[in-house]
């Protein structure tokens, strides 16, 4: 029933921009749904039913959102996976290939002891898997086993899911509630 009700409001809400961020995409744009507090309630139960993790990673930006409020609900902490630049050194860092060029992720390197601890990675869009799979990279670096990985939606025909597996030195399972 909680997935059902995210997948409604998801396709409810979801806005779709032509053209965006580059011509011929078509960008599928969540807030509305995340600013729903409806959607955003269902969204956040149906990512976070049935795991058992240690604590939640979110990437850099709407990762965030999504994974502060899953933790909050799984009672665990949350790490912030950012964008290059925003963190003081020393960092842990994984640059990865995008469709539109290059990019990097961080975490600290000494703030965090990750050894061992059992990681759901969590963002918006799984689209070519690239920022999730540099996170998964950049987390097993760090000492942590990813357990699995969660998004609100999959794009179809980039094969980010599979990206996300090679990535992974296991099979975990990947949820996402929507493909468009």
């Amino acid at each position: 029933m909680t997935v059902q009700r995210a997948r409604a409001a998801i396709a409810d809400l979801t806005r779709s921009v032509a053209g965006f961020p580059a011509p011929g995409v078509v960008f599928k744009d969540l807030s509305p749904v995340l600013a729903d507090a409806a959607g955003f309630a269902a969204v956040v139960e149906a990512l976070s039913e049935g795991f058992d993790v240690d604590a939640v990673a979110g990437i850099d930006a709407r990762g965030f959102l999504l994974g502060g409020a899953i933790a909050h609900r799984l009672g665990v902490g949350v790490i912030a996976v950012r964008k290059t630049g925003k963190l003081p050194p020393p960092v842990w860092s994984c640059t990865y290939d995008m469709e539109y060029g290059t990019a990097t992720l961080e975490i600290p390197a000494d703030a965090l002891d990750l050894r061992g601890r059992r990681i759901l990675i969590v963002d918006d869009v799984l689209a070519t898997g690239g920022t999730m799979a540099a996170a998964a990279r950049l987390l097993a670096r760090a000492g942590a086993e990813v357990v699995a990985v969660a998004a609100v939606m999959e794009l179809d025909g980039l094969d980010g899911r599979g990206e996300v597996e090679r990535a992974l030195a296991t099979p975990v399972p990947i949820r996402v509630l929507v493909t468009g």
